[in-house]
């Protein structure tokens, strides 16, 4: 191949010079709202949001546009204490995310404050982030606490933090949103974009479909078993009809579980698949048959092909 043959055309030159690519990581406790306003950014749900924490295991990437700006969401696991092999994996990834990234939204919510946990994370990110990367903060969920009370949080956040940028928000009704949105726009470089202008993810969707079920798992069980158990996309058929069959696993940890996902007679799980084959249907805009199966796993959390297909790094030693 000729050096000319490399060299960009001016053509080429001015509409990379006319567009924008970058990537923007959200970080914040868990629960703090980061998959909404990731979902809210992107128009689609791309990530699972439910009442539980710590329920995001892989930085999930949303793609949106805003004028002639790509802005590539990564939406970090929850940053908290960590207690297992798995929780320590997605830290891990969580501060990932975060140093690659262009710019950094810090999440907080307004009716919880600058908490234990937030201030660890504000804390580490003194340490973790480069000095010359722009950092925002946003308050998140404004309509539950008075406006008095959110200047004063913005105050102390800033006193802590050299945020360049403080936004107040509601990921969940929209509020200030794209406010946020435009401005990280005019944030990330100048170049091309990364993704198609009309794909909204980078995950496979198979992956996004076992995320699909694993929330409607965290929605309708309780205490510790959601963390206990995952979804894999086992199989994937489009048929001629237009239809698409899928095939998916769920594995828990103890035969125990296994009983409480299937529940009395299989209600549970037929309830669970009934209610992922609807969502998956929509997002995907065709008809789908969902086959789930539990099994049981013992020991998948220390598995290291488990996190590969979670997109964690496993690591030996850390049981």
């Amino acid at each position: 191949m000729t050096d000319d043959a490399q060299t960009p055309t001016p053509e080429q030159i001015a509409a990379a010079q006319a567009t924008r690519a970058g990537f923007v990581a959200l970080i914040g406790e868990p629960n703090a709202g980061k998959s909404t306003l990731l979902n809210r950014m992107v128009g689609a749900k791309v990530s699972i949001v439910t009442h539980k924490v710590q329920t995001t295991r892989t930085r999930i990437r949303g793609v949106a546009m805003e004028g002639a700006a790509q802005i590539v969401f990564v939406d970090t696991p929850g940053i908290f204490r960590t207690k297992r092999r798995l929780d320590r994996a997605m830290v891990k990834a969580a501060w990932g995310g975060a140093t690659d990234a262009d710019v950094i939204v810090f999440l907080i919510e307004a009716h919880r404050g600058l908490t234990e946990g937030a201030q660890s994370i504000v804390d580490r990110m003194r340490d973790e982030l480069p000095k010359d990367r722009p950092v925002a903060l946003a308050i998140n969920k404004i309509d539950r606490v008075k406006a008095d009370v959110l200047l004063a949080m913005a105050e102390k956040l800033n006193e802590a933090y050299p945020f360049v940028k403080t936004f107040m928000i509601s990921a969940e009704k929209g509020y200030g949103v794209q406010d946020l949105r435009s401005w990280l726009a005019s944030q990330i470089p100048a170049g091309p974009w990364f993704y198609p202008e009309d794909q909204i993810a980078d995950l496979p969707m198979r992956m996004i479909a076992a995320e699909i079920t694993r929330e409607k798992l965290t929605l309708r069980l309780h205490e510790e078993l959601p963390y206990q158990l995952t979804v894999e996309t086992e199989a994937w058929h489009d048929k001629k009809d237009g239809s698409t069959r899928i095939d998916q696993i769920v594995y828990v940890g103890r035969d125990g579980h296994k009983g409480i996902v299937l529940g009395n007679k299989g209600e549970t799980i037929k309830a669970i698949g009934q209610s992922a084959r609807a969502e998956i249907s929509e997002f995907l805009d065709r008809t789908v048959h969902l086959f789930l199966q539990v099994k049981v796993r013992p020991n998948w959390e220390n598995e290291p092909e488990r996190y590969s297909e979670m997109g964690l790094e496993y690591k030996d030693g850390d049981a």
